[in-house]
């Protein structure tokens, strides 16, 4: 009788050590938060520029495809001035790259405290951004696309990892270089104490040959705030446009502007991902030296000398 009795206590507690293994604890099932983002974040610097510091028809060291060269050469900066233009929506790298200051916070269930999202605000942008932390799939492929597209996000270690999709065609840097409705974006947080690292990366099957990357740096502060709403009003900021006109140039159209400007040959400022590695410079350097001569300039006192020998004699 008492050896039965012990079976049954030793099964009993055998099973419940099976089944408490087994099945995961609430804790477990839940995204828990491997990076604390939350806070005011202001810029530090990024690489290279903040979108809107460039020159038309400066495409060199971004990986354009030959559709993406063509649709940003006939991109004027006049289209900006357009009542549909100018209070345009902002896509997240713009949000995250193009300056300013940001408030991150976190959404989460009153009762389980479950991780739901991770909100977004900028700035300049005044934008609200949300990253889904949930574990909720992504839309269709036919569902609308936005300015803002679709963003899930997951903690890989210390690394907030975020992926985008359903976005709007939209600009990668405001002198036309363009990403299109296909691409999608994945984003890499990487936190060192005050200091914020984002890393975007904008794959693009149709405007870009490869990956096209970009970082930019925080720092958190508590005195500073970003509630502040700029005010803008649309108005006509070029007169005697018909109704409906978007400012443009024609396709095969040359601006040559920059690289003249530069001393450099017009195809190295065509972008495309040879221009992106290092050993471009080398055919670079050859094709600067194989560039046409300009005319040598005359100094003021040769010009001189020769206006006196063509007077009388």
């Amino acid at each position: 009788m008492k050896s039965a009795l012990w079976k049954s206590v030793f099964g009993s507690v055998g099973l419940a050590f099976v089944l408490f293994t087994a099945t995961p604890s609430l804790a477990q099932t839940q995204q828990t938060s491997g990076l604390d983002i939350s806070g005011v974040w202001v810029s530090a610097g990024n690489q290279g520029d903040s979108m809107a510091q460039v020159q038309l028809v400066d495409y060199a060291g971004v990986q354009l495809s030959e559709a993406g060269r063509i649709y940003s050469l006939t991109w004027n900066p006049s289209r900006m001035t357009g009542r549909q233009q100018q209070c345009a929506g902002y896509d997240p790298q713009h949000i995250m790259h193009g300056g300013g200051n940001h408030r991150f916070w976190e959404e989460r269930d009153p009762f389980t405290q479950k991780l739901i999202a991770i909100k977004i605000y900028g700035q300049i942008t005044e934008g609200t951004r949300t990253i889904w932390m949930d574990g909720r799939p992504h839309p269709p492929a036919y569902a609308p696309h936005t300015f803002l597209g679709f963003s899930t996000g997951k903690y890989e270690g210390g690394v907030l990892s975020v992926e985008t999709t359903h976005l709007k065609r939209n600009w990668i840097r405001s002198n036309g270089i363009a990403f299109s409705s296909e691409a999608t974006m994945v984003e890499h947080f990487i936190r060192h104490g005050d200091y914020l690292t984002l890393v975007s990366i904008i794959d693009d099957p149709t405007y870009l040959e490869e990956p096209f990357i970009r970082t930019s740096q925080w720092m958190r502060t508590s005195n500073l705030t970003v509630d502040e709403r700029f005010v803008f009003d649309i108005s006509d900021e070029v007169v005697g446009h018909p109704p409906g006109y978007v400012p443009h140039y024609a396709l095969g159209n040359r601006e040559d502007e920059f690289a003249a400007k530069q001393g450099l040959p017009f195809e190295a400022t065509q972008g495309g991902k040879e221009t992106t590695y290092p050993e471009y410079e080398l055919k670079l350097r050859q094709m600067i030296k194989e560039m046409p001569k300009p005319p040598a300039k005359q100094s003021a006192q040769n010009s001189g000398k020769g206006v006196a020998k063509q007077g009388p004699q």
